[in-house]
């Protein structure tokens, strides 16, 4: 991989299992918990939580690429952009399918008025998950 310039960022996703992304990258958009952040090249150092919530990047062929990140953190360091991610797809691992039918199973977990809280919240990740899989999966199409 070649050095970086003033207009470039590397960029890394990494999570618990492997490195699913390293490359040169012009910008990256994610979903912070406090809102969207746009991450160009010499952003101030910052580290923050991540949302459930798709990753936008520009790539240095004026692509834009998308991946499916399940919440996290961001690490913002001179030219270097690293994702840590509890887990996260590229588009072509999203199985549109199975993310409906676990869309509909979160939607009827919602539903069910005696559950504790914590099963709540972990129905409403769900939720959050499979629709953000299925969102990809349809703009990749």
């Amino acid at each position: 991989m070649s050095g970086g310039t003033n207009n470039d960022l590397l960029l890394e996703i990494v999570t618990p299992e492997k490195k699913l992304v390293s490359q040169r990258v012009h910008m990256v958009s994610v979903k912070g918990a406090e809102g969207e952040l746009g991450i160009l090249p010499q952003h101030v150092p910052l580290v923050t939580p991540l949302r459930i919530g798709p990753v936008l990047v520009k790539t240095e062929s004026a692509k834009t690429e998308v991946y499916a990140v399940h919440g996290g953190f961001l690490e913002v360091n001179g030219d270097r952009v690293v994702i840590l991610a509890e887990s996260a797809e590229l588009p072509e691992q999203i199985d549109a399918d199975r993310a409906q039918r676990a869309k509909t199973r979160a939607e009827q977990r919602l539903q069910q008025t005696k559950m504790e809280q914590l099963d709540y919240a972990r129905a409403e990740r769900a939720l959050a998950r499979s629709l953000l899989r299925i969102d990809i999966s349809q703009s990749q199409r």
